[in-house]
């Protein structure tokens, strides 16, 4: 039995092999004027010619992949290609009529041309017949309205979602007019639906339209464009509702009416989104074996999300933690369709395990994104933080070099950055060895990390908390009213890891533009209005005090670092003297000793000295000597 759409496709190459016929034979009316008497009929018109032309041109329309798509969706691309496939299909014809000895001279000019004419009038005019019919609006959306809307936005998104709604009344919404910033638009309909102003003109929109809902349908909207519109509906009392960032829009689902959604802060906190260079990020990881620990994380599953577009030969996910293990590779294999995946439950500090993985798959592309993050966690176990951050990043380094890795690409923490917290003083070593690596000549595996700070949504972070204490009904804890963090989109972070695993090789530390600070108690007023309740009054927010070692402004780069551009505007490269390899190495074996000895104030007092005083060229830091003498990374490239 022929499946529907094999059924579909067979009633599209029937149709078109009558408008090949009709085309043919009509030619030769239209260009002897519906003469009967010329000497070409018996000859042309006989059926045998017929089918001659009709068996030419149809295998032409095949190749150029007329039945791939249903005419329900043609698009004005797919006319572009009817165009190309008639002329070429015509041409076919004339060369085939020539080579059986047709006497191609006794075939008018003119008829050729007529048959061109024709036949890419037939072929586009019922193309977009079938989708003017099959998209017209059912007689009942006439009569059953859903929500008004109006929507911000009037380009390819705006169009989509209005063709979607006009299209399918079961959506719910009724578009009401649109809204956009281009004065040249105003006026002009979009689908029937007529640009009503600019957003400046949206406040007296709101209060003559009055909308049920308020869509903004601009996947690039900034943070600020966004946060503006959702003020101006609030002030009306207008719910407001989105469509994803290009991002989201470009790794999900292109439905786009069922992404439509309440806005969050996520969205307000955006910015313009990240222009990544495709094809140097391709090129190092398109046709390679990528290796990613902490696959199962926040970061790493976004890795390897990202890392699966660029078609590797085989994605090796790496983790200690079943079920975040389990849901990215059921997502790449199932929801994505990449199925070179090898997923492998370990933990990345097991070295024997770890190299019976690099012996099965030899990565040649490192990403390490696999760490203990939460800081008072961490403060607590100190000896765990260790030993899964510092040494685990060690382990994983060193085998990487031992099986001859292109690449090693370490995720790191803007708390490395005059480390105060056992989290940030374990990620800081986890820079030196990147580091140390990095300017060893005896190797040729390239290695950079990639520091960044608060990223939205992740596991544990500020955002969920906020957001499951405002469901409770509050409080909202603040540690202090002047806390400020910088914070990134998960997706957007992951793109710049990925990119600058393109540009670094000598143990350079990259660190990502994360815009400007936010303040924490504004982050929690926003959350809250977005809720539909008001701070103070409905929803009360308590300041708890900073823990232990946390800061009030984090940093990217210290004093002693110095920070130049890199060849990405978001991607900035952090100098500084290079760490005495000898020094570091008997350090972390001492570190190691501590860690297996369970000593942890001794630990605690070991990781205090190493960060308050690193040695870099054979002197500690901050002598003036040893800091003239060392080269900075940017000159060792």
């Amino acid at each position: 039995m022929r499946s529907p759409v094999n059924r579909h496709r067979l009633w599209q190459v029937a149709v078109d092999a009558a408008l090949i016929a009709l085309a043919w034979v009509a030619s030769w009316y239209v260009r002897f004027e519906g003469d009967s008497r010329p000497v070409y009929y018996d000859r042309y018109l006989e059926w045998d010619v017929v089918l001659l032309v009709v068996g030419i041109m149809l295998p032409v329309f095949v190749a150029f992949g007329f039945y791939n798509r249903w005419w329900r969706y043609v698009s004005t691309q797919d006319m572009w290609g009817v165009l190309r496939g008639v002329s070429a299909a015509v041409i076919a014809a004339f060369l085939v009529f020539t080579l059986l000895d047709f006497h191609p001279a006794s075939v008018p000019r003119g008829i050729w041309i007529v048959d061109l004419l024709l036949l890419l009038a037939f072929v586009m005019g019922v193309r977009l017949l079938a989708r003017t019919i099959i998209e017209r609006p059912a007689a009942r959306s006439i009569v059953a309205r859903g929500k008004e809307l109006l929507i911000v936005g009037a380009g390819d998104a705006a169009q989509l979602i209005l063709r979607e709604m006009l299209r399918n009344p079961a959506v719910g919404y009724t578009p009401i007019g649109l809204v956009d910033d281009d004065p040249r638009k105003k006026n002009l309909r979009l689908h029937g639906v007529r640009v009503l102003g600019t957003s400046d003109e949206l406040p007296e929109l709101l209060r003559e339209r009055k909308p049920d809902e308020l869509l903004i349908a601009i996947p690039s909207a900034s943070g600020d464009v966004r946060e503006r519109i959702v003020q101006v509906a609030r002030a009306a009392n207008v719910p407001v509702k989105t469509l994803p960032a290009l991002n989201e829009l470009i790794t999900g689902d292109l439905n786009l009416t069922g992404q439509i959604r309440p806005v969050e802060v996520e969205d307000l906190l955006g910015r313009e989104p990240v222009e990544v260079d495709l094809p140097s990020i391709a090129g190092y990881l398109a046709g390679e074996v990528v290796l990613v620990t902490g696959a199962g994380g926040s970061i790493g599953s976004e890795l390897c999300r990202q890392i699966a577009r660029m078609q590797p030969t085989r994605l090796v996910l790496v983790d200690n933690g079943e079920p975040g293990l389990f849901e990215i590779e059921r997502e790449l294999v199932d929801e994505r369709d990449f199925h070179a995946t090898a997923a492998v439950l370990a933990d990345a500090g097991n070295a024997t395990k770890l190299r019976q993985v690099f012996e099965k798959y030899r990565p040649a592309v490192v990403f390490h994104a696999a760490a203990y993050k939460h800081v008072p966690l961490m403060e607590s176990n100190p000896l765990e933080a260790v030993r899964n951050n510092t040494l685990v990043t060690r382990t994983v380094a060193d085998i990487a070099v031992e099986f001859g890795a292109k690449r090693f690409v370490l995720v790191s923490t803007d708390k490395a950055v005059n480390a105060k917290t056992v989290m940030g003083q374990s990620k800081a070593l986890c820079e030196w060895i990147v580091e140390s690596w990095g300017h060893r000549d005896d190797t040729t595996t390239k290695f950079c990390g990639v520091r960044f700070g608060n990223v939205l949504g992740s596991s544990g972070s500020v955002i969920p908390i906020f957001r499951k204490q405002i469901a409770r009904g509050g409080p909202v804890t603040v540690t202090h009213a002047e806390m400020t963090r910088f914070f990134m989109t998960i997706p957007e972070a992951v793109q710049l890891i990925i990119q600058a695993g393109a540009i670094g090789g000598r143990g350079q530390v990259y660190v990502l533009d994360m815009g400007e600070p936010v303040k924490i108690t504004d982050l929690a007023d926003t959350m809250i209005r977005l809720s539909g309740k008001e701070p103070g009054r409905d929803i009360a927010i308590e300041f708890v005090g900073a823990r232990p070692g946390e800061k009030l402004h984090e940093e990217l780069w210290s004093e002693t670092e110095t920070v130049s551009p890199s060849t990405h505007a978001a991607i900035m490269l952090v100098t500084r003297p290079p760490i005495d390899q000898q020094w570091l190495e008997a350090e972390l074996d001492d570190l190691a000793h501590l860690v297996e000895a369970g000593e942890t104030l001794e630990l605690i007092g070991r990781l205090n000295t190493m960060c308050a005083a690193p040695r870099r060229n054979g002197v500690l830091a901050g002598d003036g000597a040893g800091a003239a003498e060392a080269a900075p990374a940017s000159e060792r490239v």
